[in-house]
């Protein structure tokens, strides 16, 4: 097993091995959660426009070898300054409302597992973030590495490999040969073959405990919107997409299945033609698009997973293409405007203990979002509500959200080579002692001491909210 692979591939569900499918499942999309916050938080969705137009300019100025007049010039800066403010925050929003998904992918696992009599059990989500970076996701053969990584062609390209629908070949330029691979579709349609073919609604448990209710799933949040060329709010994800399903039998344990795939590869996901294989060599991934565009709900107002990521992809692919033609240049990339030079596959041990503080900290309220999320599956009623309504929302919403997005915004001075290099959250399981102290309380006490750090980014209100939190046990 190559090493950061979360299991082998399953090459066949069936009873025998279906706990550990529905597992993998799960894991599967955890693994991802990560992935996309990280790169989430490399960008700046406000970027102040008259700076940014101004730094843009003087460096048209510095590589105009096609001879530009002043006024050529001065015009491009203020469309390109205009056209980052919206796309940096629309890019933000679409990779937000991915991940808002793969939270819900991951509680619709959760449902079937905890919903299975004999062949599930307890979904275990606690401390199952990838320990190894790159990671390798289970369901595709051979495995390709993804990484904790800032916003790149090369990361958004990981990402199409995540979603995509069709196998993935390498450039054809390249010498080498093609790598089929199984989809996350494939995976899941194993699942759903064999609870069609060897499970009765006899085998779900109507009664265990699930997330069900409305109330515990938005579609949107503050992070998921974003603002047009005319300054109109638009959502990424919309209400008919889908939402929690209530597991009670082999029918609706499908359609859980059904709603995973169609939102992360489309509903439209085989409708591509033989050899529209995606290939990433900054040019070929828009031309052979994948027809027509894949769509996760009726209404056709918002796009797939794959999609989502694709046109974020082509919109810097193209934008870089024509500014390259428009100054003669070959290198220029407009997203060093709006993408912080985030490290790659950070450890907290790698920061100054300082930071070292703030970062594990935000790892345990990281890892706590996951103690919440499975104590939901131990409870039901009122107790179930408070847990994720006050809890996990106010977790994932707005600690996380606060901390890991000042934290991308601090550098320090390497010791070693004494340059400067920026800092990011970093995502890891906190390792959650099991003394006398619940997990919340280790959480309180790691903020306590977060605090106290020279010109620390955490204040008594993050503290606050901490202390407002559910007290749920390990």
């Amino acid at each position: 097993m190559k090493k950061g692979t979360l299991f082998q591939l399953v090459d066949d569900v069936t009873p025998a091995n279906l706990k550990q499918a529905m597992q993998q499942a799960i894991e599967i999309e955890i693994a991802t959660i990560p992935v996309y916050l990280y790169t989430y938080y490399s960008i700046t969705r406000v970027p102040d426009q008259g700076a940014i137009t101004k730094q843009i300019l003087a460096d048209f100025k510095a590589q105009n070898k096609c001879e530009k007049t002043d006024a050529e010039l001065e015009e491009a800066a203020e469309k390109l300054g205009l056209d980052i403010m919206v796309f940096a925050n629309k890019a933000g929003s679409l990779i937000m409302s991915v991940a808002v998904e793969e939270m819900l992918h991951m509680s619709l696992s959760s449902n079937i597992k905890n919903a299975l009599k004999k062949y599930g059990g307890l979904p275990e989500l606690v401390g199952k973030t990838p320990k190894h970076w790159p990671a390798f996701l289970p369901g595709h053969e051979p495995p390709f590495p993804i990484n904790r990584a800032k916003l790149t062609l090369d990361q958004l390209y990981t990402f199409l490999l995540i979603e995509s629908p069709l196998p993935v070949v390498p450039d054809p330029k390249s010498k080498a040969k093609a790598i089929p691979y199984d989809t996350i579709g494939d995976y899941y349609q194993k699942i759903i073959d064999c609870m069609n073919k060897y499970l009765t609604d006899d085998d779900f448990d109507a009664d265990a405990p699930q997330l069900i209710n409305s109330k515990f799933y938005s579609q949107n949040n503050v992070d998921t919107v974003y603002y047009d060329a005319d300054h109109k709010p638009q959502f990424s994800n919309e209400e008919d997409s889908g939402g929690l399903v209530h597991v009670t039998s082999v029918a609706t344990a499908v359609h859980a299945m059904d709603e995973i795939v169609e939102q992360g590869e489309g509903a439209t996901s085989k409708t591509g033609k033989k050899g529209d294989h995606l290939t990433h060599d900054g040019k070929v991934v828009c031309a052979t698009k994948i027809n027509p565009l894949s769509y996760d709900d009726p209404s056709k107002g918002e796009l797939s997973h794959f999609d989502k990521f694709l046109e974020i992809y082509c919109t810097i692919q193209r934008t870089n293409h024509d500014l390259n033609m428009f100054l003669g240049t070959e290198d220029f990339d407009y997203t060093k405007y709006f993408i912080k030079d985030l490290p790659t596959n950070p450890a907290t041990t790698d920061y100054p203990e300082d930071i070292q503080k703030v970062c594990t900290l935000n790892n345990a309220i990281y890892t706590y979002l996951f103690v919440m999320a499975e104590g939901c599956y131990k409870k039901k009623g009122h107790t179930q509500f408070e847990i994720f309504m006050f809890g996990i929302h106010k977790t994932m919403i707005w600690l996380l959200n606060t901390i890991s997005d000042s934290m991308a915004g601090l550098t320090y001075t390497d010791p070693k080579d004494k340059t400067t290099k920026c800092v990011s959250a970093t995502f890891e399981d906190y390792d959650f002692s099991k003394s006398t102290a619940s997990p919340k309380e280790q959480v309180i006490a790691l903020g306590e001491i977060a605090m106290k750090v020279k010109n620390s980014i955490i204040n008594q209100g993050v503290l606050d909210i901490i202390h407002d939190l559910p007290d749920v046990e390990l």
